[in-house]
């Protein structure tokens, strides 16, 4: 068991049955009153964020999550699954719907390495590299003007996904995306 004070960020704990993990911690001392401990937590299932407040005799449940690494090999359209295996035992396959997947569909492609997140022997969130490496299938011509400002315009890359980028990025280049914002970060490779 934690007590409130052992809920710093990034400790994994369970309420009411659902996992959550901290993102921000904030010990708060009244003068008068007991110390309270202001959280902002996430719950891992719904991906939900919430504030919730921890008292000196509260105690939390560890969560036990386990993160699993698993390679992205392909896309089965028809069944709109998303297949992984174990990085060192192909045979061990397994599916993964759009709908669980959500943003993150958006930049896998073929040997990306990921890791599923699982709570109670269940799947229930993917975490993705921080930056992906993606080929830009289709980018409109750079037009020169007014570009003070750093113009920008927008790319498709392989996945599907579409990127704003700046106005030097060419079919065929292949760009640095970050996955936490789905920005572009820089270019890898030119055409």
């Amino acid at each position: 068991m934690l007590s409130y004070t052992d809920v710093k960020p990034d400790t994994n704990f369970t309420k009411d049955g659902q996992p959550y993990t901290v993102l921000d911690y904030n010990h708060i001392k009244k003068q008068r009153g007991a110390p309270v401990v202001q959280l902002k937590v996430r719950n891992i299932i719904t991906g939900k964020t919430r504030e919730m407040a921890a008292r000196q005799n509260d105690e939390f449940e560890e969560a036990k999550i386990k993160e699993v690494p698993a390679e992205f090999i392909y896309y089965q359209d028809h069944h709109k699954e998303y297949w992984f295996k174990a990085p060192d035992k192909p045979g061990e396959r397994f599916p993964l719907s759009k709908e669980f997947l959500g943003e993150a569909s958006n930049y896998l492609k073929p040997g990306v390495e990921v890791k599923v997140i699982k709570f109670k022997g269940e799947a229930v969130d993917i975490k993705l590299p921080v930056k992906i490496d993606l080929k830009v299938t289709q980018a409109p011509p750079s037009v020169k003007g007014n570009t003070a400002e750093g113009g920008t315009k927008k790319v498709t890359v392989e996945t599907g996904y579409k990127v704003n980028t700046p106005l030097f990025i060419e079919k065929g280049d292949v760009i640095r995306v970050n996955t936490e914002t789905g920005e572009y970060s820089e270019r890898v490779e030119k055409a």
